[in-house]
């Protein structure tokens, strides 16, 4: 056999060769990445920017639920949101910053619960004490409904391990100690240390 003539023999097995192990990998392949997605474990990242009352509950209960389903969840606290990691949790609602927000009272009879008082904006800014009211009614109704508080909420998701970072640039912008803070805070980042976890998550929610 010439040396011409052994060439196109490899060269003839080798294509059979590619050819084989491309139809392998085209049966194989789709199965294997079923296999790796279906183990898998989901990932959420939530970014956490505001501190009132009615604000507070997003995050916290969405990273929860998310925990019990056994998905790796991470909550970025930056701004405002960042007073949500504090030892002494005051959050409140602001009726100023919800100028639609409805009005029910938590108490009386049934016909009574049902009216929504809509409050107008001069009557928010114009009562003193009206933010502490609204807080009030606000938590009175959720315990009525049998929902967590929202030191509650922080607890379970501390519990089901979920990841609590604080901005640092927040943090010094605002003029804040560590020891403000809750001990379960795993760390202070900046944004540029958040994104690539960002990136990588199914869900990325900003709240």
């Amino acid at each position: 056999m010439t040396v011409t003539a052994e060439a196109q023999v490899e060269s003839a097995n080798t294509s059979d060769l590619e050819r084989i192990i491309s139809e392998k990998l085209d049966e194989m392949l789709p199965r294997k990445l079923e296999e790796i997605e279906a183990n898998k474990t989901p990932q959420m990242s939530i970014i956490a920017t505001k501190g009132t009352l009615d604000w507070a509950y997003p995050p916290f209960i969405l990273a929860s639920t998310a925990a019990a389903l056994g998905w790796d969840v991470t909550i970025f606290f930056t701004f405002y949101g960042l007073l949500l990691l504090k030892k002494d949790l005051a959050a409140k609602v602001s009726g100023l910053g919800n100028p639609a927000m409805p009005m029910k009272m938590p108490f009386g009879p049934q016909w009574f619960q049902n009216i929504e008082w809509p409050m107008p904006n001069a009557i928010m800014a114009g009562i003193p004490g009206f933010e502490n009211v609204a807080t009030g009614l606000m938590k009175k109704t959720f315990k009525n409904k049998g929902v967590a508080t929202v030191e509650e909420l922080r607890e379970l998701c501390v519990e089901a391990e979920v990841k609590m970072v604080a901005c640092q640039m927040t943090v010094d912008v605002f003029g804040f100690s560590q020891d403000e803070f809750i001990s379960d805070v795993q760390d202070y980042v900046g944004a540029a240390s958040f994104l690539p976890v960002a990136s990588k998550s199914d869900v990325c929610l900003f709240i």
